[in-house]
């Protein structure tokens, strides 16, 4: 089973969907926004993803008042939610210059007003966030749009992720595999996870949402099938945010597209065949002939 979201499908044997998970890696900046949206472009990537909140809703009660040190001064947690959070002209603005370089986008929103507030703005498709797999009221209204949802699964326990699977229904839905360890270390990979998750919903399409440093493990996640990979991306990761350690930089999301397409070539169909670049050592070298 695939599911497409604008002009591209997921799963059935199409080639993998790749996401440049924007986030809030822009901190709050609509041009490192457009930046980062010509870097996801640049590289091949398929579609770019941001984070939509209602800062007052989805911002636990108990960090609201916790003080942050940010670049713009000292603020409690709520206010430097409220300090990142584009509305409606900056999605408008970013939305538009995503789909001017040939890319889907759309977002993971952490409560119903946003899932409104992205619907309004024409969206192709959800994104759950890990954090978010047990807000059952979320996943009702995503389904509820009628369009595609990619469910993130860290963070998350077998059951918890059963009773989601259950709110959200089958029909359009991508699984991806992830943990939620910023940045992610290989022992916490369980990368093993894919074919489970596989068989485990039959017909869902299955990927892979990366945390870790480096390529290999996103790469493995081709290997093993994953019908989508997607990783944050940043301009540096060395700038001022929670998940710039954990992203690609322009250089490694290239490369990553890059070998996720030479992977995807090389997987073949499981056919064995002779094929015609070996004619001619099997002349030369084959002695007996069968």
């Amino acid at each position: 089973m695939s599911v497409t979201i604008g002009a591209h499908r997921i799963g059935g044997g199409a080639p993998a969907f790749v996401i440049a998970e924007i986030g809030l890696n822009h901190n709050g900046s609509v041009e490192i926004a457009k930046q980062l949206i010509d870097v996801a472009a640049d590289a091949g990537a398929d579609a770019v993803k941001f984070q939509k909140r209602t800062p007052e809703i989805a911002t636990p009660e108990h960090m609201r008042d916790t003080p942050r040190d940010t670049p713009w001064g000292s603020m409690t947690y709520l206010e430097y939610r409220h300090r990142v959070e584009f509305g409606r002209d900056e999605y408008i603005e970013v939305g538009d210059h995503a789909t001017m370089r040939g890319l889907e986008w759309f977002a993971s929103p952490w409560d119903v007003p946003s899932v409104d507030f992205l619907e309004d703005l024409g969206a192709v498709a959800h994104k759950v966030a890990s954090a978010s797999v047990t807000d059952i009221p979320l996943l009702e209204a995503l389904r509820d749009t009628g369009k595609p949802v990619i469910l993130s699964t860290g963070m998350s326990t077998m059951d918890e992720i059963d009773r989601a699977v259950d709110a959200l229904g089958t029909n359009n839905l991508v699984l991806l595999h992830a943990t939620s360890t910023y940045p992610m270390e290989p022992e916490e990979a369980n990368m093993r996870m894919i074919p489970v998750l596989r068989d485990r919903f039959a017909g869902v399409p299955v990927g892979y949402s990366g945390h870790e440093r480096g390529l290999q493990i996103s790469l493995a996640a081709v290997a093993m099938g994953a019908v989508a990979v997607e990783r944050h991306i940043t301009l540096d990761r060395t700038m001022w945010g929670s998940d710039h350690a954990a992203s690609l930089e322009p250089g490694g999301l290239a490369t990553l597209v890059r070998d996720i397409r030479i992977i995807e070539a090389a997987r073949g169909d499981g056919v064995k065949r002779v094929f015609p670049g070996e004619e001619a050592p099997k002349a030369k070298l084959r002695r007996v002939m069968a």
